[in-house]
């Protein structure tokens, strides 16, 4: 799949783009000039040679701590997306084969939980549990698992009805061999594209939280919480928000980008259009050898 998105323009785009924002989340710490957490003399300094992006308020490097903050944020957004997908998934395809009683069941949990003010619940949860990235964006990963639980279900029961897969379960075929052999390479197409998806969501959810000083302990850099500290002094540099907002609107574009390529890809126009241009490029290179 990832050789086929990579002859997209888009999915070029959004490979590109998350695979630097994956070597900032490794390698961040690391690369940063400063302690981040490192006060100085020099408060709202404007960027220099000395400091690229300036100072925040408290004299503190500003790309230091991004590039620390950008750990936290990544595996934030990430955290979310596995939890609802091992959350959504799993009761989304079973729901089909496991009787009425469970599908009534989740189908009610799942309508339950889609009523829920996410960003409002989770920041209950974590004044409960405490304040912390893991609690927060496991609540909020909850939140979103019924995303996943709605296309995994729609999935399966697509395939579910089709007369390959009656077929294996009249001739005796366990429930287990069917999902493993007919539904899930069906299924795992629309799961790619809500991932994707769901790991932007999971990404402003992070931003949000962060921004609002909840799930990090001051003063551990964020994202979101060196877009916060710069909204506060706009007088003095009205430039400063651009590089926190534009790196959150960065990677949610390219999530949002790559869950379009996944699509496009999976689709039988996507594969049409890249069959397409398959045969104009071997013409032409044809062409070009005669």
């Amino acid at each position: 799949m990832l050789r086929r998105i990579a002859r997209l323009t888009t999915g070029r785009i959004a490979l590109g783009i998350l695979a630097t924002v994956g070597l900032l989340a490794v390698f961040g710490p690391v690369l940063a000039p400063y302690d981040p957490l490192e006060s100085g003399a020099d408060i709202l300094a404007s960027p220099s040679w000395a400091h690229l992006l300036g100072t925040d308020y408290l004299g503190r490097d500003v790309l230091s701590r991004l590039l620390d903050g950008s750990r936290v944020s990544i595996l934030g957004a990430v955290q979310v997306a596995l939890i609802a997908l091992v959350v959504g998934v799993v009761p989304g395809i079973l729901s089909v084969y496991l009787g009425r009683p469970f599908e009534w069941l989740t189908l009610r949990l799942a309508d339950t939980l889609v009523a829920l003010p996410f960003l409002v619940f989770a920041v209950a949860v974590t004044a409960l549990l405490g304040n912390g990235i893991p609690q927060a964006m496991f609540v909020v990963g909850i939140m979103v698992s019924p995303l996943f639980y709605r296309v995994a279900r729609a999935a399966t029961l697509s395939v579910a009805r089709s007369q390959y897969v009656e077929a294996a379960i009249i001739a005796g075929a366990s429930v287990g061999w069917v999902i493993r052999r007919h539904v899930w390479v069906k299924v795992l197409p629309p799961i790619a594209v809500a991932l994707a998806n769901t790991t932007g969501v999971g990404f402003v959810v992070v931003s949000s939280l962060t921004f609002l000083g909840i799930g990090v302990q001051p003063p551990a850099p964020t994202w979101g919480g060196v877009l916060a500290a710069d909204l506060g002094y706009l007088s003095f540099q009205p430039w400063a928000p651009l590089v926190p907002t534009a790196l959150i609107m960065a990677t949610v574009w390219a999530c949002n980008l790559l869950a379009d390529a996944i699509r496009d890809v999976t689709g039988e126009a996507g594969r049409a259009l890249l069959n397409t241009r398959t045969v104009r490029a071997g013409l032409s290179g044809a062409g070009r050898e005669a």
